[in-house]
């Protein structure tokens, strides 16, 4: 009988153990959820910090979008909800946007570009390229920026798309190739260097019956449309 005794009063006193810690549990997390705590000011801080501060106060942090924002450089925070200063319970999450950066930009100065560098610079603006138009003129080389539109120093809409005028170079005169045949060498040679043409190949054959210094053979041949630039060869007698 008195072992019995003892066997309920130990079990008595489990069964009262382990409720009192059950009941302590539960009414600290009842403390727990009950406790109100005051909303940091988390505008203008990158989010890991704002992460850090929240949870010293059993806060929790979720990122929701992105903001244009010209006053926060991106990435920082600009908006929160609940606000600063919200008397909130703990475990609550707090939303936040970040900046998404500057929503408008100033075009960059594009002129004597080339079409890759305005390119880059257009990209680093946060613009995009809009209509390229090509013309010929002695202005710039090939391959230069002209103009634009809007003018440099404007200030758009991020992604505003930027009109590019593209220079193609000067258009090449053209002539017509004469009958080099039978004339003295040097003397032809002279002639076309002094009117811009580069004679680039000279080869001296022996040629039956000619006279020495004389052309036999060109290339282009007569009557050949040619610009300044084309290579010109002749053969010569020696």
């Amino acid at each position: 009988m008195a072992k019995r005794f003892l066997f309920n009063a130990a079990l008595a006193t489990v069964l009262f153990l382990i409720l009192f810690f059950l009941s302590a549990v539960i009414f600290s997390q009842v403390l727990l959820k009950s406790e109100i705590v005051s909303v940091p000011d988390l505008t203008g801080k990158p989010v890991g910090q704002a992460r850090s501060e929240l949870q010293k106060k059993d806060l929790t942090l979720a990122q929701k979008g992105t903001e244009s924002s010209d006053r926060l450089d991106k990435g920082l925070i600009v908006r929160q909800d609940p606000a600063a200063g919200s008397r909130i319970r703990v475990t609550r999450v707090v939303q936040v946007f970040t900046s998404s950066g500057s929503g408008t930009a100033a075009v960059p100065d594009l002129a004597g570009k080339t079409l890759d560098e305005a390119l880059t610079l257009l990209q680093a603006a946060g613009l995009t390229k809009g209509k390229l138009t090509q013309i010929h003129t002695p202005r710039l080389p090939a391959g230069r920026i002209l103009a634009q539109r809007p003018a440099p120093e404007t200030v758009v809409e991020r992604g505003f798309p930027v009109g590019l005028l593209l220079s193609q170079g000067d258009i090449d005169d053209r002539y017509v190739m004469p009958d080099l045949i039978g004339l003295r060498a040097d003397a032809v040679i002279a002639r076309l260097e002094n009117w811009g043409f580069k004679v680039a190949d000279i080869r001296y054959v022996y040629y039956p019956g000619a006279t020495a210094g004389l052309i036999v053979k060109q290339d282009p041949t007569n009557g050949y449309r040619i610009q300044k630039r084309n290579r010109i060869s002749i053969e010569v007698s020696r």
